[in-house]
């Protein structure tokens, strides 16, 4: 009796551990996502608010709508951006695409 015991609560300790080794498959594909799909994607995330927060005016933006304009005005939250000599529109700074190099043709000049 007390052999099977002694048996059960081997088998039961051997389980636990069984169990540990289990999750270690899933524990290596959270890291290697984390490494090859997440980490990245916040470092980008990361570069382009700095790049959005650093906009200033005289910039030529590129809004996430695909228009082309000159910054005149940069508040807070807004920007006023000029897409042909005299329309200006307020953008949220946060729909910011991208700020094009200068040397490119500009779009109101």
């Amino acid at each position: 009796m007390t052999d099977m015991l002694i048996a059960t609560q081997a088998a039961a300790a051997g389980g636990g551990a069984a169990g540990w080794l289990m999750l270690v498959p899933y524990l290596l594909i959270f890291l290697v996502f984390w490494l090859f799909l997440i980490r990245p994607q916040q470092v980008r995330m990361k570069q382009h608010r700095a790049k959005i927060d650093a906009v200033k005016v005289r910039d030529q933006v590129v809004t996430a709508g695909g228009v082309v304009g000159k910054v005149t005005k940069v508040d807070d939250d807004y920007v006023d951006v000029e897409i042909a000599a005299g329309v200006k529109v307020k953008v949220v700074k946060s729909t910011l695409a991208d700020i094009v190099l200068p040397g490119g043709k500009p779009a109101n000049d």
